[in-house]
């Protein structure tokens, strides 16, 4: 019998009953408690090390999400590590779990398809994330006035918004990876190792792959400028397939704004320019477009695989 209606019919229903889910779970809280320590920590740290500094120069408050100080790491260094975890967390379960504890059929049974099934777990995901991102930024962003001592400027403020829309995308991809293991695989476990995997391999592996590559390609003689650069332009280009190294360039521009190029600098290009000068906002987000755009096309992408993959897959009872 051929069902009646969009096949986006009953998406909000689902996004609202899972955005429910995740935020009253255990595994949503005991993620969100120690994201919450851990962001804590990092700009108590930042905040007392840039106290006595602060009337040095402008952009002191963007310090706060950069600045490390042993045994603490920064605040975006706990980030980066900590919001794949929470996505990967959020999805690895997302189609297998339904699927084992035999309620996937149920809900396909009712006026629901599995196009708004599919979109509104992802959407629900994403919005928890969101939910954490916006309380993570408001959290440091009133330790940084208590800390410092005066409120951040207006330029500050849309560098830090523009920062943590970056890391919802980054966050995405991770995400969208968990899902796409919770398609692939019918255990839980399996699908929660092969993601954590995936994240494994392009922070860990893939620097070091895309450096061997470039060095074996491009064996640079002693003194040859030139093979060198080559060998600079291969690597970077290879390890800007990591959604950690577009990240990384991405929050390097965004939060130092007199960053004028992710790339190698020449004497040439200093010619008649203003050292240490910050860029305006604009400019910073054209020097990144790429990095952001990238980011949000592999999310794109990585659904996408995921929703033709659970098209064709069989549901039984």
């Amino acid at each position: 019998m051929k069902r009646e209606g969009s096949p986006w019919t009953g998406l909000g229903v689902v996004c609202a009953k899972e955005v429910a889910d995740h935020l009253g779970s255990v595994r949503m809280r005991i993620l969100e408690v120690l994201m919450v320590l851990a962001a804590t920590g990092a700009t108590y740290v930042a905040g007392q090390q840039l106290h006595g500094t602060v009337e040095q120069g402008s952009f002191a408050f963007l310090k706060l999400f950069t600045t490390a100080s042993q045994p603490l790491p920064s605040f975006v260094s706990f980030l980066s590590f900590f919001i794949p975890l929470v996505a990967i967390g959020l999805g690895f379960d997302a189609v297998n779990g339904e699927h084992n504890r035999g309620t996937l059929s149920l809900v396909l049974s009712q006026p629901i398809y599995r196009d708004a099934l599919l979109a509104g777990k992802f959407l629900a995901a994403m919005v928890t994330l969101l939910l954490v991102l916006v309380g993570l930024w408001l959290l440091t962003t009133g330790l940084g006035i208590v800390f410092l001592g005066l409120p951040p400027s207006g330029d500050s403020v849309a560098r830090g918004l523009c920062f943590f829309v970056a890391t919802l995308f980054y966050a995405g991809i991770w995400l969208a990876v968990a899902m796409l293991c919770s398609v692939l695989f019918r255990q839980t476990a399996t699908s929660a190792l092969a993601a954590l995997g995936v994240w494994l391999l392009f922070v860990v592996l893939w620097p070091i792959g895309a450096q061997f590559v470039a060095q074996v390609v491009h064996p640079a003689p002693f003194g040859s400028l030139q093979a060198l650069l080559a060998r600079h332009e291969l690597a970077t280009a290879l390890s800007r397939v990591s959604p950690n190294t577009l990240y990384s360039e991405a929050v390097t521009a965004l939060l130092h704004p007199a960053v004028r190029s992710l790339g190698p600098v020449f004497a040439f290009q200093l010619y008649r320019a203003v050292l240490g000068t910050a860029l305006p906002l604009g400019q910073s987000l054209v020097l990144v477009w790429p990095q952001l755009t990238s980011l949000v096309a592999g999310v794109v992408l990585l659904f996408t695989a995921t929703y033709l993959i659970f098209q064709r897959r069989e549901i039984r009872a």
